[in-house]
């Protein structure tokens, strides 16, 4: 169950804040960092050649927490922009609800996008996937100026260095409509992801790679706002969403902590 919007970050026990203040004593070298940088596009792609479809699940919750995604308003059609698509699991489920959308969906990683473009489910006349890097490609050469009413970043912004935050969300409003919108939903600063990281994972103020070497920021409602009014938009709303991972038969009951917003292209 989803928990309640709330501006009001989680409070810390002492154990989770003695994990951050060693983090913070290990940070990783420039050489890592810039390293990272450099095979980003590298890494996601083996993460695709090894899960496949099979790591996500589809994410009809979508729609209902973002209910304007399939709400037409009197258009014949509506065009919907999602930026990192991934292998479709945020896509055709939304294309199963409402037959009057077209979708342009992107991903950083060529692999993923051959996923969603073999899928028994991929209709060439409702949707277009290519490759795109979203803090440098132009993307008005692949999608109109000012065509798409809604595009969506849902965990896809923490995967991106945070120097490059603005300028990813300003590449994203030149193909929005006057007054479209950006719906998001991200990694919040003290979820449990974030307290998990160990020695030399963190990269930055809030900023850590995983394993695999995929990187992930976590935000506060604070910090996502300034970036996007930065950007060009106009928060409409930004909050947090608490929720607890509780598995009885392992033992797991783990705070998460995720930041959800909308947010408007008003010029």
């Amino acid at each position: 169950m989803e928990g309640i919007p709330t501006t009001e970050l989680r409070n810390l026990t002492a154990e989770e804040t003695q994990k951050l203040l060693k983090q913070d004593e290990s940070l990783a070298s420039d050489f890592k960092r810039n390293k990272l940088e450099i095979e980003a596009k590298k890494n996601w792609d083996l993460f695709y050649k090894r899960n496949e479809t099979r790591f996500f699940r589809d994410r009809h919750w979508t729609i209902r927490e973002f209910g304007q995604l399939v709400d037409l308003a009197g258009k014949d059609i509506k065009t919907i922009f999602e930026v990192g698509c991934g292998v479709g699991n945020f896509i055709f489920p939304l294309l199963e609800i409402e037959t009057r959308l077209f979708i342009f969906a992107c991903d950083f990683s060529p692999r993923a996008v051959e996923f969603v473009q073999k899928d028994s489910r991929y209709d060439p006349l409702r949707m277009k996937a290519f490759v795109c890097d979203i803090t440098k490609d132009r993307i008005p050469p692949l999608i109109p100026e000012n065509s798409v009413d809604v595009a969506s970043l849902i965990f896809v912004l923490s995967a991106i260095h945070p120097d490059k935050f603005v300028e990813a969300l300003a590449n994203i409003r030149s193909v929005l409509k006057p007054d479209g919108i950006i719906v998001f939903r991200d990694y919040g600063l003290y979820d449990m992801a974030q307290l998990r990281f160990g020695w030399g994972n963190k990269l930055g103020e809030n900023f850590y790679v995983r394993q695999d070497g995929t990187r992930s920021y976590f935000f506060t409602v604070e910090g996502l706002s300034d970036l996007f009014i930065k950007a060009g938009y106009t928060v409409e709303s930004c909050h947090y969403v608490h929720r607890r991972t509780v598995n009885k038969k392992e033992g797991v009951d783990e705070p998460r902590v995720f930041v959800q917003g909308r947010f408007c292209n008003t010029s």
